[in-house]
Parts: structure tokens; sequence; C-alpha cells
């Protein structure tokens, strides 16, 4: 039989695991928020300089093998992109929120999948438009950079009957 004080020992040693192990969780977790922030952060600065045109951000944001899935399906390479973003091609281009991120983070790769979210006017009315948005980064030298993005149009809800 157990004795008291050999269980009183016993729980003692499992509280205190249990404590020590809590502990080297939390830095971890934070770890991960912080992590979970900066790709947030990079989708967000890819997506502004995909609206202001801004090439040398785009080439800054990207790795030199990114590609590119449009919301029509067609993929482009970095090359591509890059060159639909000259700035004297830019056109007036919508607010784009990015909304809903849930990142995965595996070593020295992460995906972020969003909402981005707009407001688009044709034929003088204003609707709203949302793309769910895939993306790729990769670490490099401890910074991290979009591999890919993948848009796909997400359908507007249908109204009651």
């Amino acid at each position: 039989m157990t004795s008291y004080r050999s269980l009183q020992c016993r729980l003692s040693l499992i509280s205190t695991i249990a404590a020590f192990a809590f502990t080297l969780a939390a830095p971890a977790t934070a770890l991960a928020a912080d992590e979970d922030a900066t790709l947030i952060s990079l989708v967000q600065q890819h997506v502004k300089a995909q609206a202001d045109f801004n090439v040398p951000a785009l080439t800054a944001l990207t790795t030199d093998n990114y590609v590119e899935v449009s919301p029509l399906g067609g993929v482009d390479t970095r090359e591509k992109v890059l060159a639909f973003y000259a700035p004297d091609k830019k056109t007036a281009a919508p607010v784009i929120t990015v909304e809903e991120p849930l990142v995965r983070v595996s070593g020295d790769t992460a995906v972020l999948i969003a909402k981005l979210s707009m407001t688009v006017t044709a034929g003088g009315q204003q609707r709203p438009v949302a793309l769910r948005a895939s993306y790729v980064a990769k670490k490099d030298g401890g910074a991290w950079k979009l591999l890919s993005a993948h848009y796909s149009g997400i359908a507007p809800k249908k109204p009651a009957q």
C-alpha cells in the first residue's frame, strides 16, 4: 500500500512538473502569436503593394520563384505579376481589408488563409465583393517572404426567398 506521505510527494511532483510545463508553453504561445502577427502583416503589406502598384515592395515581399493563381484561374509567374503592377498600368483600386486570417506555421513554411473584402463600383452601383486568398510563405534569412498566392471568388449570399 502507498502511504499518505508517498502519495503527497507524488502529487507535489506532478504539480511541479505541470507548473514547469506551463511556464515552457507560455513563451511558445507568445512566440506563435508574434509569428502569426508577422505573417498577417506580410499579407497586409502585399495587398497594399498590389493596390498601390508598388513593384519595389512586391519584389521585396515575394520570393524569386513566387507564383500566383488569379481569381479567374490563371497561373502567373513573379515576372508576369510584377509586369501587371507596373506603375504605368496603375488604375484606381478599392480599399481591400484582410479579414478572418488563419495561420499555420510548420518550421520555415507557413500557410495563411484570409478573406479579402472590398466594395466595388460597377454601373454606378456599389456592391461588396470578397475573395478567399491562400498564401504560402517561406522564411528566408530570418524574414518571411511570400512563395505563392491563390485567389478564389466568394459567391455573394443569395437573398432569402
